[in-house]
């Protein structure tokens, strides 16, 4: 046994009925940082990275702000100056790296000086800034978004890129700047933000047309201009295209619903007054009738019943005819009101078999009745002659 340890040997023994202070707690998070990893507060575990991201963003815009040994300049138009540290804005961006080796190559003595024109000075101290940080304040990204998306691609900075990108798409792109923006999306190889801004101004041609962007670009890209125009007749002779379609398909529907209407009126007449060789068993037909006021219509549903009476496969689905007469059938018993009275074979039966249908077919029905009803009253359809028919959808 060692000397340290006969010592606590005997420090245990002659302090046996001492009473020894607890141990301090074990080190903590602290009540306001939060970090991802295994913290526990309150047994639970703590997620995020709120207070490390905060502190880091606030460190290095100090540093930043600071000027604390910094040893590049970074010159703009009107002689702004900007001082930053040549390792940051380096390892930030390659391109600035390689402009920083190449005047080191130079012979240049520290301060090294770099020009970036061509844009406010405002806008290129946010874009250092955010190579510190990686962060930006809203209204620097509201108000230089574009020089930003410029600068980012220039100099390589695809985090950036990204973010302008994402500003421009959620809120920042404007009937203002989307001309500037889309020649801006081919230059900077941006083909996601081309295509909102491409699609932006061919939905608001007449606005943007009127903007100081679109007779700058005019004036300075005249080929860009016709291929624009050009699409805008493309999607303009497109939209009339399918305008035209869903009118014809509305005219369509509203023949089919209008002849549906025009078959349950004749359907009632021919079992309830008669016509031609079909009527009611209680009355006899007359030789010589007037004319049908359904005309085809009613010899076409006269035709269909004489089928439907005498065919085997009657069943629905065994008979291409037989299944339209059931299906006019069923409409005819949806529509009606009153089938006690009704002179329609049938009625009664199907409406007890309606009840027992499923909901998906009961909404498909209640649909094709409703616009029928619409149609009987806006179309100018004839009003239904019996008064077992619902008027209202």
């Amino acid at each position: 046994m060692g000397k340290m340890e006969e010592c606590i040997t005997k420090q245990t023994c002659q302090g046996a009925n001492k009473v020894f202070p607890a141990p301090p707690p074990l080190p903590g998070p602290a009540k306001n940082c939060r970090r991802k990893g295994s913290l526990m507060k309150n047994g639970s575990a703590i997620r995020g990275n709120n207070c490390a991201a905060t502190a880091t963003r606030a460190l290095w815009d100090r540093l930043f702000d600071g000027g604390y040994k910094t040893d590049v300049i970074i010159k703009t138009d009107n002689g702004g100056i900007i001082c930053a540290h040549s390792n940051i804005v380096g390892m930030a961006s390659p391109v600035l790296r390689g402009m920083l080796k190449q005047a080191k190559g130079f012979g240049h003595r520290r301060p090294i000086s770099i020009h970036i024109h061509g844009v406010p000075q405002d806008a290129v101290r946010a874009f250092i800034r955010f190579l510190y940080s990686s962060s930006y304040e809203k209204e620097e990204m509201k108000e230089f978004v574009l020089p930003l998306l410029v600068m980012s691609h220039t100099y390589v900075v695809p985090q950036l890129k990204r973010a302008c990108e994402q500003q421009l798409e959620h809120g920042l792109l404007t009937i203002e700047n989307v001309v500037d923006a889309f020649q801006l999306s081919l230059l900077c190889d941006a083909p996601r933000l081309t295509l909102i801004t491409h699609r932006m101004i061919i939905m608001t041609c007449k606005a943007v047309r009127e903007t100081e962007g679109w007779k700058a670009m005019k004036k300075s890209n005249p080929a860009l201009e016709k291929e624009l125009l050009e699409s805008m007749m493309d999607e303009e002779h497109g939209r009339d295209i399918m305008m035209q379609k869903e009118k014809n398909r509305k005219s369509n529907e509203q023949r089919i619903y209008l002849q549906l209407c025009e078959a349950m009126e004749a359907l009632v007449h021919i079992f309830r007054d008669g016509c031609r060789t079909i009527g009611p068993h209680d009355k006899d037909l007359k030789e010589h009738q007037t004319p049908c006021d359904y005309g085809d219509c009613c010899k076409g549903l006269e035709l269909l019943v004489r089928h439907f009476a005498s065919c085997k496969l009657r069943v629905p689905g065994g008979c291409i005819h037989c299944k339209r007469m059931w299906q006019l059938l069923e409409l005819h018993s949806r529509l009606c009101t009153d089938s006690n009275s009704c002179r329609v074979p049938l009625c009664r039966n199907l409406k007890e078999k309606i009840r027992k249908q499923s909901k998906k077919d009961e909404i498909k029905w209640k649909l094709l009745v409703k616009r029928i009803l619409r149609t009987k009253r806006i179309g100018g359809a004839p009003i239904f002659v019996s008064s077992n028919y619902n008027s209202s959808p």
